[in-house]
C-alpha cells in the first residue's frame, strides 16, 4: 500500500504517540510543534497545554543536579539546533505538578530536503530506575570496598591492593612497604571516654593517614583498632620518614569530650617486601615489628 504525505505523517505521528519515552519537536525558534502521549505521561503536561510555547519559557526548567538551569545556560536543544550534533545529557524537568523528575535527554537536528536544520527534536526517558540502581551499585561498591566508621579502604580491599602490589613486584620488581599500625590502650579509652569517643579516635586516625599519603600510596583498616598502609616505590630509608611523620601527626590528634581529652597515639611496624613474600609473611612480619613497638614503650616505629 502507498501512502500519501499525510497519510505518512499520521502514520509516524501515531507510531511516536505509542513509544514509551516523551517526544517532542521544535523549529529554530525552539517553538514546540509536536508533543507526544509520552511526553504528556512523564511530564503531566497535556499537549494542548504545551504546543505552540517556547522551550525557553522554562515549562519544563531542565536543571542539571548542581541546580544549573539549561534553558538559560546550555540549552541542549538550542546548541543542537546550532551545532547540528546529537547529546545525551542526564537532567532533571519538572512535572506539572511540581515535583523533579530525573530524565535522560537525548536531542538530535531535522533538516529539510536541502539539508538545512529547521528545528530539533527531543526524546526523554525517566530515568528513575536507572538512577536507583546505580545508587544501589555505589552502596554496594561502598559495602565490599570501605570500611563504614571509618570510610577508607576495608579489610578485604587492602588485602586485594596487598596481592596485587606482590604481583607487581614479582614482575617488574617495584618495592614497597608496609606499615603495620595499632592505636596505643584503645580499650582503655573505650573504657574512660565511652565506645562513641572510641569511634572518634578511630575516625581522626583513619583520616590522618588518607590525608597525608601520596597519591600514589593507600591504607586501609585491618580490623578493631589495626591499620594497614601501603607505600610504594619505597626505600628503607623514606619508609621511616614516611611513618616518623604519621606517627608524630597522631600524636598531635586533639579529641574533647566532657570526660575529657583522650591521648592518642599509635605503634608501627614498618618493612620492606622480600623476594619470597606472600600477603601472610609481610603482614605477620610487620605485625611482629609493631609487637616491639609496643613493648618498646609504644608511640614508636620498628622497622625491619
Amino acid at each position: 500500500m502507498k501512502l500519501d504525505n499525510a497519510s505518512t505523517n499520521e502514520f509516524y505521528k501515531e507510531l511516536l504517540d505509542n513509544l514509551y519515552d516523551g517526544v517532542y519537536f521544535v523549529d529554530q525558534e525552539r517553538r514546540i510543534t509536536y508533543w507526544n502521549k509520552g511526553a504528556e505521561r512523564i511530564t503531566g503536561y497535556s499537549r494542548e497545554a504545551v504546543l505552540g510555547s517556547y522551550c525557553y519559557n522554562n515549562l519544563l526548567q531542565h536543571v542539571t543536579e548542581n541546580g544549573i538551569q539549561l534553558c538559560f545556560n546550555g540549552c541542549p536543544l538550542q546548541t543542537t539546533i546550532k551545532d547540528g550534533q546529537t547529546r545525551e545529557t542526564e537532567v532533571y524537568l519538572r512535572h506539572a505538578d511540581g515535583f523533579r523528575i530525573p530524565v535522560v535527554v537525548r536531542t538530535s537536528p531535522i533538516h529539510d530536503e536541502q539539508g538545512k536544520i529547521t528545528g530539533a527534536v527531543e526524546v526523554f526517558s525517566n530515568n528513575q530506575s536507572i538512577m536507583k540502581m546505580k545508587r544501589r551499585v555505589t552502596k554496594l561498591e561502598q559495602t565490599v570496598i570501605y570500611d563504614p566508621l571509618t570510610q577508607i579502604g576495608n579489610r578485604r580491599h587492602i588485602e586485594v591492593k596487598i596481592n596485587s602490589a606482590l604481583q607487581e613486584y614479582q614482575h617488574m620488581r617495584f618495592p614497597f612497604g608496609m606499615l603495620f599500625i595499632d592505636i596505643d590502650r584503645f580499650k582503655a579509652v573505650n573504657d574512660t571516654y565511652g565506645h562513641m569517643t572510641g569511634d572518634k579516635v578511630l575516625r581522626a586516625v583513619a583520616n590522618t593517614l588518607r590525608f597525608n599519603l601520596r597519591e600514589t600510596d593507600t591504607c586501609g583498616r585491618w580490623g578493631g583498632e589495626e591499620f594497614l598502609v601501603l607505600v610504594f616505590n619505597i626505600d628503607n630509608e623514606k619508609l621511616k620518614a614516611i611513618a616518623e611523620k604519621l606517627r608524630s601527626l597522631v600524636e598531635q590528634t586533639r579529641i574533647t569530650t566532657e570526660s575529657g581529652q583522650p591521648k592518642v597515639t599509635i605503634s608501627i611496624g614498618a618493612t620492606l617486601v622480600r623476594h619470597e613474600d606472600t600477603l601472610e609473611s609481610l603482614i605477620h612480619r610487620a605485625d611482629k615489628l609493631m609487637y616491639k613497638s609496643k613493648s618498646s614503650g609504644r608511640n614508636c616505629v620498628s622497622i625491619g
